[in-house]
């Protein structure tokens, strides 16, 4: 699939951004979660995005059985790492599936920082 679907009455065409929107905003639901992030290119620091802007933390690859999908994240400090990652994948892996109708093939979650209060 390469979010095009085809019927007798027309076709709808999925972007990209929409279905990294769609990843972001349900990896940020999890817990654990502070948001979603991006690596500066001066300095290399990852740095938290905005919620309007969290679809730029989402790599999208789309090949022809589904979708692949990256996230880089930023945890909360003292959460289990592993368990949250095991969260987000199920959550992006279900909602994209839901909304969209695109097989979800994987997701990788890269956590980019952890925030201390």
């Amino acid at each position: 699939m390469r979010g095009k679907f085809d019927s007798s009455k027309g076709s709808v065409k999925i972007a990209n951004s929409v279905i990294a929107k769609i990843a972001g905003y349900a990896a940020t639901n999890c817990y654990g979660v502070v948001g979603m992030s991006i690596k500066s290119s001066k300095d290399g620091i990852a740095r938290l995005l905005k919620r309007d802007q969290m679809d730029r933390g989402v790599k999208i690859k789309l090949a022809d059985k589904g979708v692949e999908i990256a996230l880089y994240i930023i945890a909360e400090y003292g959460t289990n790492i592993s368990t949250i990652g095991e969260l987000i994948r199920n959550s992006v892996k279900y909602n994209v599936e839901q909304m969209t109708g695109i097989n979800v093939l994987a997701v990788d979650v890269n956590v980019e920082g952890i925030r201390v209060d």
